[in-house]
């Protein structure tokens, strides 16, 4: 700011500061800096007469204060009087400060709505950009219809800098309320056959929203959008749209993203776009990072669209290229680019091999992981051996858990669809438990014990045995290591008591003995010692099945006492269940514990057809029949004591939709102040207006008018039938707004940081020798040509039908590939008539219908005196009471009436009314009725002031809702 004109008339003060502030050797000397600032200008800011160019000076400063992350809302105040300024450089000077300060639902921002409604009128078209962008940033979706009209007449301005800003705004309307503007479409899809290529290119925007959520709907579009891509890839565009020689690059960039959701899987639609995706592979500049981005966004297309073969092979080129750059982004790019080609022709990859692998063993650990990302889309039956083992080995390096959890979910998902033995499936599962540790998602856990009960032979049963047996082996010799992860113990525990003596290969004592060690050494882990106990009984019940005598071992014993005492019921249930079938015979025990029988279906009975006999028998002897639960006379549903359970939790939790709209009414007695809901109170009886509709409340007690009674408002009874005594307000004599979720943050415009340009390789990179080592590995990664979606042949017996993976399944690849032998003909037709020019179209009227009432008119105060001239009398200059600001009763009908007073009664002072019961009217003049005289009881206008007294020196409630202080209040 200070390079021109001596920093645009800004004192030497300023720029010293700029400087000081550049100077600092640490945070805490900027820091310091910084509060000086801030003291300076809190005095400076509230002087009289301070001249504007000077106030100008101290918003900027206040501006370099905020951005530096110290507060300066004391100023928010004088930068929303700096946009009321009629100078332009004063009044931009206040919107930038005011869309650097404030959010949308700050409480400022309704100072400022008139100001915008008045600059979106103005003659100055830089007034009127300047309200569009702070319209952009500042409208939240309450004040979009008191801009809304304005913004859409503002499309057809003269100016293309104020239709472009227009088209964002309506953009930002879309965003935060879609429905406000959805008879608003036809106009973006007017603007993007505008004269200027700003305003076309600032419509895309929208557009692409909007098809994101509807394609088909805008499907008739696309010709007009090949058509425009066309015109910018020819140059026809002016020079000034050129960066770094690419014309228009973020136009290019975002016609490619909303072709490639009209053609996603629609082959007519995508054949009309081959022509011109073929054109920009061909131009594409690979020197800079703008023309590398533009060739990546066309391989995504590409990607997305009914398959081209010739596409295809021009995006594998590409690929190529990026894959052997010096650069690590470029590197980067190609991997993800592969990894997009490969679910087409997974063939493609087998080119790239020594690439892949470079990645692989590249230091940058970004790029290593992306390789990953590709191994594993890339992965069969042939390779799954060693991109597994590299899974596992990079899992063990880094200290990230939530990428080492990922990681090993993907190891498990690649063992059980590739796994090319028993064996190896069993190792590498092993490896991910210990490594992974607890990261290992429980369903996994589940899914291997189902996998291992299940196997994988479809009728050959000597390779499921084999598995288990394998199973069993390879936990035998893990299960004493220290530090096993609990999920793990689980798996063991359970394979060692379904399959731990099935081949006889182990004895019943050897694997019971084992057990107990597992529950010992885990004896804070009541899961894994619960998964133990039950798995001792599963073999002890397997022995006393199979005719032979069980004798538990001394440490076996002196578990099953412990558990037995344990302050765990699961635990001591599965002890005494033990104990129990040990006391049983064999049959009775094969019955209840069937070998082999966890992979069995439990059919069940719904209607219980095995008592019908039990049932008719009992009704002949006389028994009452039996009655459902709805045709009881005098009980109540099960139902509607859950609803009364959650009706009563939800009275307890915070609610945030709007206050209802209180009806009119008048008040025959005086309000009657808080109270305890145990206090005795009196209770006075309500006296409504003839024409508000009847509202069911509370009965009272017919006693004198001030005699205390027992307040049972919503009192729940202890005793009988759980009632309420009263009911909540209909919802049809009520209107509610929709309240307003959430603040919408914009980010500010991202930059493009420059970079490296890469000189084509051809003349900087030397032949390399390959070493042998990665040619084997590029032969165990990429070896063989079978598909992404190869599974385990049925000649080795699998069934991976059964399995009920928790992993995500492999999608399938189309390896198929259009070939079209037209296109000759058809580039032959296009060169004969080429396309229109959108640009060069004619403009279009706008026509727009501005609402005959202004929502905001109705604002009180946002307008001056001479603007909004009210017809009804409010009260001005009759003091409000606090009293019926915040009265909130506990009470059903005491809330009622309060809210009824809060709005309608806000400004009336009730002491007053006591003093002139015959002259207090309601504020509201429409209902034409005067109030009830009230009827004074003992000591109530004391009890009144004393009441009000206690809510002035008391807490005032700063927020929207201040129900939410009635704990405070009283």
């Amino acid at each position: 700011m200070g390079s021109q004109g001596g920093g645009w008339g800004l004192s030497k003060e300023f720029l010293d500061l700029v400087k000081s502030i550049g100077e600092a050797r640490s945070k805490a000397e900027e820091d310091r800096i910084v509060l000086s600032e801030i003291e300076i200008l809190r005095r400076r800011i509230i002087e009289p007469d301070i001249p504007k160019r000077k106030m100008k000076e101290y918003i900027i400063r206040l501006v370099y204060i905020e951005m530096l992350g110290h507060d300066a809302s004391f100023g928010y105040i004088h930068a929303v009087k700096m946009t009321h300024d009629d100078s332009l450089l004063l009044k931009r000077t206040g919107y930038l400060a005011v869309t650097l300060f404030l959010n949308e639902d700050h409480d400022l921002i309704i100072l400022i709505v008139n100001t915008i409604q008045k600059d979106l009128k103005s003659d100055n078209y830089l007034v009127v950009c300047a309200a569009l962008t702070a319209v952009c940033k500042l409208i939240n979706e309450e004040t979009i219809p008191a801009v809304l009209p304005q913004v859409v007449e503002l499309l057809g301005h003269q100016k293309e800098a104020v239709r472009k800003k227009a088209i964002m705004a309506l953009h930002r309307f879309h965003q935060r309320s879609p429905s406000s503007v959805t008879h608003l479409i036809s106009h973006f899809r007017k603007r993007l056959c505008d004269n200027d290529p700003g305003v076309m290119g600032a419509t895309l925007c929208p557009l692409s929203d909007l098809i994101s959520t509807d394609v088909n709907a805008y499907k008739d579009l696309l010709i007009s959008f090949v058509s425009i891509l066309k015109q910018v890839a020819e140059r026809r565009l002016p020079k000034s749209y050129d960066y770094h020689q690419m014309p228009a690059p973020f136009i290019q960039i975002r016609l490619l993203k909303i072709l490639a959701l009209l053609g996603s899987g629609d082959k007519h639609a995508s054949e009309n776009m081959y022509t011109v995706l073929g054109d920009i592979f061909r131009k594409g500049d690979s020197s800079s990072n703008i023309g590398n981005a533009i060739l990546y966004e066309c391989i995504c297309c590409v990607s997305s669209i009914y398959p081209s073969s010739k596409l295809l092979d021009a995006a594998a080129e590409v690929t190529s290229k990026f894959l052997k750059s010096e650069s690590h982004n470029l590197k980067y790019m190609g991997i993800d680019a592969l990894g997009r080609l490969i679910k087409i022709n997974p063939d493609i990859a087998e080119g790239h091999q020594l690439a892949v692998i470079d990645c692989l063993e590249d230091p940058d650990d970004t790029l290593k992981r992306k390789t990953f990302e590709l191994l594993y889309k890339m992965t069969k039956s042939s390779n799954v051996e060693v991109i597994v083992d590299r899974m596992i080995d990079y899992m063990i390096s880094i200290t990230d858990n939530h990428y080492k959890a990922e990681i090993a979910s993907r190891c498990v998902e690649l063992a059980e669809q590739f796994a090319p033995s028993n064996h190896w499936f069993i190792q590498t599962m092993n490896r991910v438990f210990e490594h992974a540790g607890d990261l290992v998602n429980i369903k996994v856990a589940h899914n291997l014990m189902r996998l291992i009960a299940e196997g994988f032979g479809e009728d050959d049963n000597g390779e499921d045995s084999q598995l288990r047996s394998s199973a069993v082996e390879s936990y035998l010799r893990i299960i004493g290591e220290p530090k096993l992860p609990s999920a793990f113990l689980q798996v063991i525990c359970w394979v060692l008591g379904e399959y731990g003596t099935a081949d006889e290969k182990y004895s019943a004592s050897y694997i019971t003995g084992k057990l107990c060690d597992v529950a010992e050494a885990h004896s804070t882990d009541d899961i894994v010692k619960g998964y133990a106990v039950t798995a001792i009984m599963k073999i002890c019940a397997f022995e006393i099945a199979a005719g032979r005598r069980v004798e538990l071992l001394s440490e076996c014993q002196s578990l099953i006492d412990e558990l037995s005492a344990s302050h765990s019921t699961d635990l001591q249930q599965r002890a005494y269940e033990l104990q129990a079938v040990l006391g049983l015979d064999a049959q009775a025990v094969e019955r209840i514990m069937p070998l082999d029988a966890s992979c069995e279906d439990i059919e069940v009975d719904i209607n219980l057809s095995f008592l019908s006999a039990y049932v008719q028998t009992s009704l002949e002897n006389g028994a009452r029949p039996y009655i459902p639960e709805d045709e009881r006379s005098g009980m109540l549903n099960i139902g509607s004591f859950r609803s009364e359970d959650q009706r009563e939790a939800s009275t307890h939790a915070l609610r945030f939709e709007a206050y209802e709209v209180p009806k009119p009414s008048v008040r025959a007695k005086s309000p009657v102040p808080h109270a305890p809901s145990t206090d005795l109170v009196p209770v006075p009886e309500p006296t409504y207006v003839q024409e508000v509709q009847a509202t069911s409340f509370p009965s009272v007690y017919d006693a004198g008018p001030m005699e205390p009674k027992l307040r049972l408002d919503s009192v729940q009874k202890k005793w009988g039938r759980p009632t309420y005594s009263s009911s909540a307000p209909s919802a049809s004599n009520s209107s509610s707004q929709k309240p307003v979720n959430g603040v919408t943050q914009v980010d500010g415009p991202g930059t493009t940081s420059s970079q490296k340009r890469d000189v084509p390789l051809s003349s900087r990179r030397s032949q390399v020798e390959i070493s042998p080592e990665k040619q084997k590995l590029a032969a165990s990664l990429f070896g063989g040509s079978s598909s992404k979606s190869e599974r385990r042949s049925s000649s080795t017996g699998q069934k991976t039908t059964r399995v009920n993976s928790a992993a995500v399944k492999k999608s399938e690849v189309v390896t198929g590939t259009v070939t079209s032998a037209e296109q000759p003909s058809k580039k032959a037709a296009a060169l004969q008539s080429p396309p229109p020019n959108l640009l060069d179209f004619e403009e279009q009227p706008t026509s727009s219908t501005t609402p005959t009432v202004d929502p905001f008119q109705q604002l009180e105060g946002l307008y001056g005196p001479n603007e909004v001239s009210s017809s009804v009398d409010h009260g001005a200059g009759r003091p409000s009471d606090l009293l019926t600001m915040f009265d909130t009763p506990t009470s059903d009908l005491t809330s009622s009436t309060t809210n009824l007073s809060q709005t309608d009664m806000s400004e009336t002072n009730l002491l007053s009314s006591f003093s002139n019961p015959t002259n207090s009217n309601t504020q509201g003049g429409n209902m034409g009725t005067q109030a009830v005289p009230l009827k004074k009881g003992p000591n109530t206008q004391d009890a009144l002031e004393k009441h009000a007294l206690a809510r002035q020196v008391g807490v005032t409630p700063s927020g929207k809702n201040p129900n939410l202080f009635k704990d405070l209040l009283g």
